[in-house]
Order: C-alpha cells, then structure tokens, then sequence
C-alpha cells in the first residue's frame, strides 16, 4: 500500500490540517462494491516467524505438514530456587556427538564399543524437551549413532570428580524400555581410590535388570569418617517396571541422616541408611570419589532415556519435585502462551470479521504417539488440554483500545465494535489434567473485510487565469464526504504553499470545483485531487457535513488516492486559458 507523506505544511483549513495529524497514508482504490474478505495467516505454510514472543510454547515438526506450536516439556527451575544440576544432559541435540550436559562434564558416544548403538530421537518421542536418546544392543550402527554414552567429569568443581568429598546427591533420569531383559545395564560408574598406603577399593555404581526391576548396587562407594573403612549397600525396585512407558527414576542421598533412597515416579521403593549398623542415628558413611571414575550409559540396554541429570543436593523436599507435585508431569500446570507481533489491516478501521484455527492434541500413548487432529474445532478436550485465544485492536499500534485483551471464540463471527487498523493475538495453551497431552496449534487466519477509502475523481481538469487556476472534477455520487486538492511545482510533489488559501493540500469539501488564487504567474503547477471520508473512533462512518472543529476531532479521516495529475500555468493577462 503506497504511502505519501506531506514534508511541508502550512495552516490551512480545520478539516486538512487534522486530517493529516490523524492520518497521512493513502490506500488503494475502493470497489464500488464493499470490500471482499481477506484474511493473514500465520503458521501453516506461512511458518510462525510473526508468533514473536513465546513463553513455555515451542514448535514441533512430524505432527502436521508444516510445524505446529506446543507446549514446551523442558523441565521448570521451581519457583523460589537458584539451583543448577551438577550435569543436565537433556539429549536434545541433534546427534549424540554434540550431547552436552554442561561446563564440568564431558561426554562423548563411544564408537569402538560393540554391541550398542545410540541414536537421537525427536520431540514426538521424548519425554521432555526436544529430543530422547535411543539405545539397541542389537541394531546395527547407521549414519548419527555411535554408542554408549560416556560421562566424565573435567572440573573440579563435578560433584563426581576425582578426591571430592561428596555430601547430598541425587541422580535422576527417565527411562523408556523397549523389553526390559534381566542382565541389561542402564547405568555403570567404576572408580578405585586409595584407603590406605598400597591398599585400593574399587568403586562401583550400577544400575541393573533383575526380573524386569532396576537393581542397585553401590560397591565400596561410601566410606567411613575416618576413611578407612567402605561401606556396600544394594536397593531393590518394588514393583515391575512397564516396557514402552515412560518412568522417572530417582537416587537421592541425605548425608545428615544417611539415608539414602530409591524413587520410581515419585514412590520411594527402597531405602537404606549408610551407617555401620545400616540404621538411622548411627555413623554415617559419605562417599569419597575416587580416580578414573566415568558414567556409563546404556552399554547394554535397549530403549529410551531423557533428561539424565546429578544434583547436588538431595531432591524432593517440596511437593513441587519428583512428589505429588508437578516436577513429575511432561507439561507444566501453568500451561504456556504466544503473542503475535502487531499485524496491519491497512487505512482505515477494518472490520475484523472472525478468528479461524486448526489444531489438534498430542499426547504419547504406550509405543506411539497419539495425534488427535481436531481441524476447525474449538481445541478444548474432554481431557482439559485447551487452547484459549484473544485479541486486542486499536488505530495506533502502540495503544490499543481499552488496552485489554478481549476473549474471541474461535469460528464464531464477531460483533461490529471489533475494528481497527492493527490487531494481535495471543493464545494460551493448557495441557490435560494430568500433565501428559498438550494441544497444538497449527494455524491461525484473521479473517477481516477492509474499511478502503474512496476512489479519486475520474478526471481533473485545470483552467489557467491570471495569477489562479480554476479546478473541476466530476463528483462521486457516494461514499465520500470531501475532496482534497494537492499542488506543487514538481511532478508527484505536492508542497505547494503559493495559494491564499495556505499550503497544500487544500480542502475543497464535497464541491467538485476550486479557484486557487495567489499563485505565480509564469510557474507550471501540478495538481491532483483525493476524495476522503470521515470514519468515527469507533469504526463507523460519521457521514457528511461534518465541518466543525468538534466533529473533525472526534473523526478520523480516510484518504484516497491521487486522481491523474493534471498541469496549469498562470500568465500576466492570461483569461482564455486552458481548457482539458
């Protein structure tokens, strides 16, 4: 839409100089009809480059043909806490040779160990976050794999480096086995560490299948305050674990008391005191890390694992962590929300006709992930997963009206108040009531008709005087309730400030005539003409006749295009002029 802006202005009538301060763009030629619908899409083939700002929602891919936006499974930080993981290896890289878990650990995909593959998934099948490791014993390597995963620590500061004395821990991961066979390995970690002059104890985490449970086994891992002597202690899981579901998996250690737990899904199912009576109250043992001690993960385990991560202090103290609480959910209660930048509908207060969306839920279902593709549904669910809308609009797009955001059912057409130059949108996603399926959105059309300005006048013709030029154009038999008249010494510049009646433009009003006096005589003018109309604050057309200084204030004005140019030049004496 082309916009001309006046560079220089003097006083000229009320109406043309308040019409520039509310409006100085020029539309393109209205139909004689009222405007067709037209609408903006975002999303879809359009992408979402205009959802500018973003909290808790991220784009998935695989879910429709174009990408869609979802809720965002990253794990929180809860509120009120500053505490970041000793090692926080989300697998959302693209590959495991770029897997990176923070500053203090290296980790790196064995290729030379046989046997085991490891491979990276998409945000469709991970638990959290964009992406999940996927471990074989059995698959052959391909392009992106290597395996298992190696994790050591390279700063002194690693809660597993080599000499530190260790205090609270925890270690948590979620696992998605494919069988769960006994003798698989999810999890090693070896170490030896001198007790006493010549004398070594080889250290041991692991993390075993025993009877489709997770066993573990921590071989000579606390020692004594002393430091001579180590301690062994074996947690058993309770209850099976189920092959293609996701779990949570959680070691945690409280150096004050001793105790030291195992918790599947936020149920402690075993638990033990590192004391030498192996009960509370008595000495407790804390582990003392030795050399060459290095994670390894997967080396023989078939299935998934998402988010592996060593915290330096021991988990689950609030309801919010790995508890009743929302640490455990793939989506965050609070749910997310997306805001489009400010979209343009052109001149004038368009009338925004209806809001159009399509979408859908996702939720991960036993091996596969559930797509439930609602189309032009209202995206709420029986499960409580929803998607909210609502839009804001305004003249200005710094200040919107009412400065509130008013809710909009989707499909659903709109009152009449709902109208303005630019509009934005937001959506705020909810995910179901257990926390495992989010809606997505897939796209978005606002749909509006345009308020486009009037047509110039078919033609111009310009009379030549001494000293003036005489002006007439045909008039428009609706929809305008002025003229404008533009003139300049310049094809296209219209800055003209010669006449008595002050600088261009001039404001003819509904007349389809004008005599411009107090030009000069000898110079070649250039004039044009646009038609406008009053549109009230609140969208409507004020109709004419509006000449006061009140109604002009209370009005915006919508100008239209410039009619053909047409050219004049006054001369000393000059009566019979020019007639085209």
């Amino acid at each position: 839409m082309p916009i001309v802006r006046i560079k220089q202005m003097k006083p000229s009538i009320i109406p043309a100089l308040l019409s520039y301060l509310f409006f100085s763009g020029f539309g393109s030629p209205p139909g004689l009809f009222p405007a067709e619908e037209q609408s903006i899409s975002i999303g879809g083939e359009s992408r979402w480059k205009a959802a500018e700002r973003r909290s808790g929602i991220t784009e998935m891919s695989a879910v429709r043909p174009w990408p869609v936006l979802v809720l965002d499974s990253a794990p929180q930080t809860a509120p009120g806490t500053q505490e970041t993981p000793d090692l926080a290896l989300s697998f959302d890289e693209q590959s495991p040779e770029h897997y990176t878990g923070g500053n203090r650990y290296s980790i790196r995909a064995n290729p030379g160990t046989s046997g085991t593959v490891v491979s990276a998934v998409g945000p469709e099948w991970a638990r959290m976050g964009a992406g999940a490791a996927f471990f074989s014993s059995r698959a052959a390597p391909r392009p992106g794999s290597a395996g298992p995963l190696l994790i050591a620590a390279r700063d002194s500061r690693a809660l597993f480096a080599p000499g530190a004395h260790v205090r609270d821990f925890s270690l948590e991961f979620w696992l998605y086995p494919l069988n769960l066979e006994n003798g698989e390995q999810i999890l090693a970690w070896d170490a030896s560490r001198s007790t006493v002059p010549g004398s070594y104890s080889f250290q041991r985490i692991h993390c075993s299948v025993i009877r489709n449970r997770l066993q573990w086994n921590f071989n000579d891992f606390f020692t004594s305050p002393g430091g001579q002597e180590t301690l062994s202690v074996t947690l058993d899981g309770e209850k099976p674990v189920v092959p293609k579901t996701w779990s949570h998996h959680l070691i945690r250690f409280d150096a004050d008391t001793g105790l030291l737990e195992y918790v599947v899904n936020g149920r402690v199912e075993a638990l033990t005191y590192t004391t030498g009576e192996g009960t509370e109250g008595g000495e407790v043992y804390t582990p003392i890390i030795g050399e060459g001690g290095e994670f390894i993960l997967g080396r023989v385990y078939t299935g998934m694992m998402d988010e592996f991560r060593i915290h330096s202090h021991y988990a689950g103290q609030s309801d919010r962590e790995f508890g009743r609480g929302e640490g455990l959910q793939k989506y965050s209660p609070g749910g997310g929300r997306v805001e489009t930048r400010t979209l343009d509908l052109g001149a004038g207060a368009a009338k925004v006709l209806r809001l159009e969306t399509l979408g859908g839920r996702i939720a991960a279902a036993g091996n596969r992930v559930r797509n439930d593709y609602a189309g032009q549904g209202d995206l709420r669910f029986s499960d409580d997963s929803a998607i909210q809308f609502f839009m804001r609009f305004g003249d200005n797009p710094y200040r919107w009206t009412g400065d509130e955001w008013q809710v909009i059912e989707p499909w659903v057409d709109l009152p009449a108040e709902f109208r303005g130059r630019y509009v934005q949108v937001a959506a705020v996603f909810y995910p179901s009531a257990d926390g495992e399926t989010s809606p997505y959105l897939e796209e978005l059309r606002v749909v509006y008709r345009p308020d486009e300005p009037p047509r110039p006048p078919v033609r111009l013709n310009a009379v030549a005087r001494d000293g003036m030029v005489e002006l007439s154009w045909p008039q428009s038999s609706t929809g305008v309730d002025g003229y404008l008249v533009y003139y300049g010494t310049a094809p296209g510049e219209y800055f003209g400030v010669d006449a008595l009646r002050g600088a261009s433009p001039i404001d003819a009003g509904k007349h389809g005539t004008l005599r411009i006096d107090g030009l000069k005589n000898g110079t070649l003018y250039y004039f044009a003409v646009a038609a406008y109309r009053y549109i009230d604050r609140d969208g409507t057309p004020s109709g004419s006749g509006l000449s006061t200084l009140l109604s002009t204030l209370l009005s915006t004005l919508l100008i239209g295009e410039f009619s053909q140019e047409m050219t004049a030049r006054p001369l000393l004496g000059y009566t019979l002029g020019r007639y085209e």
